[in-house]
């Protein structure tokens, strides 16, 4: 019996591997997101020219982008501490979140006393919270900002990483129990990946809300030299098109932790049926 020359390839190209195919199937996924992009930018620029929408209203993308550049040096100073805010607060959340997951996993008591709790702090409006965090550290300091931003991050990591931690199929268990499996190892081997899908799912959420909550929290007061002071300052003074180029700089810095997060998903969990899924197409 002749063997197919293509067995000798067959399943030998590691997860992951990109082949030609794979490739043009990420472009076809990607395309449609990229012409959407740019499609709405020309409409955009077009319909502010042709119906003469005033600037303070609605500026066009050319004179945002123009202003962007202008202020290059001045924007992404005030990006830097933004970020720093919002990094601080998200990895603070982050690490809380999962901690008191952790906590209420072991111990069920626990989880009935923490979660209402952890529910009511999640109902408070960053609105409300940032002006009392401000006066409860100094006006210059960061601090308070990064308090806000962990505070909202905290509650989505915390639900669904404990979700993931929880919800485990009961027939996972009984295998590892069969085996005289320790608690430790059913936790490190059976829980904890069940929960990373979870806990990344999380933490998607949690980086955009880290920038949305740090600028929201500036309104309030503090250091001038960071994006959310930069825009109202500009909108204030009807300098719409520099308050739109600091908006652009923060949704880019959004999408690139959301990216990030993306990356470090698909290094933590190559294994995952979904990542599977689309290395097989």
């Amino acid at each position: 019996m002749t063997a197919d020359p293509m067995d000798a390839f067959s399943g030998d190209l590691p997860v992951g591997t990109s082949t030609p195919s794979s490739l043009r199937v990420r472009l076809k996924s990607y395309g449609p997101a990229l012409a959407l992009f740019v499609g709405g930018l020309l409409v955009w620029e077009a319909a502010v020219r042709v119906f003469d929408i005033q600037a303070f209203v609605l500026p066009k993308p050319s004179t945002i982008l123009e202003r962007l550049i202008a202020q290059w040096s001045v924007i992404i100073a005030a990006a830097g501490n933004t970020m720093i805010e919002a990094l601080g607060g998200l990895v603070a959340g982050v690490i809380g979140g999962v901690i008191i997951a952790l906590i209420t996993v072991r111990w069920a008591g626990a989880r009935e006393g923490i979660m209402p709790f952890a529910i009511a702090t999640n109902s408070i409006p960053i609105i409300a919270l940032a002006p009392i965090l401000n006066n409860m550290f100094p006006i210059t300091s960061p601090v308070s900002k990064m308090a806000a931003v962990a505070i909202v991050v905290f509650f989505p990591v915390m639900i669904n990483t404990a979700r993931g931690l929880i919800e485990v199929d009961q027939s996972e268990l009984e295998l590892m129990r069969s085996y005289a499996a320790s608690p430790r190892d059913v936790f490190a081997r059976v829980r904890i990946p069940h929960a990373l899908p979870y806990f990344f799912s999380a933490l998607k959420v949690a980086t955009t809300l880290s920038i949305i909550v740090a600028i929201v929290a500036e309104y309030f007061g503090g250091p001038q030299d960071v994006l959310g002071q930069y825009i109202i300052g500009k909108a204030n003074l009807f300098v719409y098109p520099d308050a739109w180029a600091a908006i652009v700089v923060a949704a880019a810095i959004g999408i690139a932790l959301y990216g990030m997060v993306l990356v470090t998903e698909r290094l933590s969990m190559p294994w995952h049926v979904s990542f599977r899924a689309a290395d097989e197409k």
